[in-house]
């Protein structure tokens, strides 16, 4: 794997998320009873790789050092009984499939690293799929019918198992994607990447602003258009064409470690930002932020 620069540093982790994650992500139903373990309240919870948000109940899971939790309530949830650091993580199309990878924990006979992963139960529990014991995907995003992910190398998959190496050679803090897309965005310390086929050729975006954490909206009612950028020092932007152009919208106090974002069928864009200090949501495209369980 290439040396880790600062802009990876800076952030604990390089996923979607997360976002987008992230980045964007298809939303998580509530499957099967998460397992009740002591666990701090959501709002304490730190090294966040990732965040998910159920478009339909607002379901918030945040992927960690400490595996998948539950941060929907106050009281933060972990959901699997296994501990796996999920460096990378990801929604898909299927409410109730995720992959991710990472390294295992405690409780997890998984391989280090962990290769690819998937859960077919909303993230109870976890099954290699390819690349085990030799990639640690610090960023994965699904594009289409495509995993796109990077350790090291940026790699492309339609099936989870052969993959293709890319021969670009940015190196992306976070991959943004969505099913319901073949547009993926990926920050760099140089500017914003962007592909339209699923990561397979790449464009830079001129006159980009320096976006370090990136999502793709999950849209209710339409193929999705709306993403959301992150500066390092907090400020947002939005672009309503898929990330060609951007506009600074407000701007997010404390540390960010991941965002993600849900279009409303209303138009209403909802964004939400995990920070060290717990999970902020905005209601009005990025604006304003509050603490999303106030």
């Amino acid at each position: 794997m290439q040396p880790r620069t600062s802009f990876f540093r800076s952030r604990r982790f390089a996923v979607v998320s997360l976002f987008v994650f992230p980045l964007v992500l298809a939303g998580c139903s509530n499957a099967g009873s998460p397992t009740v373990e002591p666990s701090p309240k959501a709002a304490a919870l730190n090294h966040v790789h990732g965040i998910s948000v159920d478009p339909a109940s607002s379901r918030i899971l945040l992927a960690t050092h400490d595996g998948l939790f539950d941060a929907t309530a106050d009281q933060a949830v972990k959901v699997s009984d296994s501990t796996i650091d999920l460096m990378g993580f990801t929604t898909t199309s299927e409410p109730d499939v995720f992959f991710a990878s990472g390294h295992p924990g405690p409780g997890s006979s998984l391989p280090n690293p962990v290769g690819l992963i998937q859960s077919t139960d909303a993230g109870n529990t976890w099954e290699p799929v390819s690349r085990t014991g030799e990639s640690d995907f610090h960023a994965l995003t699904v594009s289409g019918n495509s995993i796109v992910a990077f350790d090291g190398q940026l790699r492309t998959s339609t099936d989870g198992k052969t993959w293709t190496t890319s021969m670009e050679t940015f190196v992306p803090a976070v991959l943004a994607g969505s099913p319901a897309s073949t547009v993926v965005l990926a920050t760099t310390e140089k500017g914003l990447q962007r592909s339209t086929d699923s990561g397979t050729t790449w464009q830079a975006v001129p006159q980009s602003p320096i976006i370090q954490f990136a999502a793709i909206a999950t849209s209710t009612d339409k193929a999705p258009t709306t993403a959301i950028g992150v500066e390092p020092n907090g400020t947002v932007h939005v672009s309503l064409n898929a990330g060609t152009t951007w506009a600074p919208a407000g701007k997010i106090e404390g540390q960010v470690e991941a965002v993600t974002a849900v279009e409303r069928d209303t138009g209403e864009l909802n964004i939400w930002a995990a920070t060290t200090t717990g999970v902020q949501v905005s209601t009005d495209g990025g604006v304003t932020f509050r603490p999303a369980l106030s």
